[in-house]
């Protein structure tokens, strides 16, 4: 199981669109500093269907957005408007 495992059942149990979390809340929830490792373990996230958006070392946050799964969920988010080519 990997290190980051709370993180993502956390972000994933949220149901949020776009969450967005500060260094030190993803420290407190994961009982552990993040270092460098969580750039390649990231990619783990989207088996929970999110992925890591914006990382900001500025502001220190991470920007954790829903992936859409099917195209029931894409009609959904296009107001069920098809796109056409």
């Amino acid at each position: 199981m990997s290190k980051y495992h709370r993180l993502w059942k956390y972000v994933q149990e949220s149901g949020r669109e776009s969450l967005k979390l500060t260094f030190a809340e993803i420290e407190s929830i994961l009982g552990m500093p993040i270092d460098h490792s969580f750039l390649n373990d990231k990619k783990e996230l989207t088996a929970y269907g999110y992925r890591a958006g914006k990382i900001s070392m500025k502001e220190r946050t991470i920007v954790f957005e829903k992936m859409i799964e099917s195209m029931d969920e894409k009609a959904a988010y296009t107001d069920g408007k098809e796109k056409t080519e």
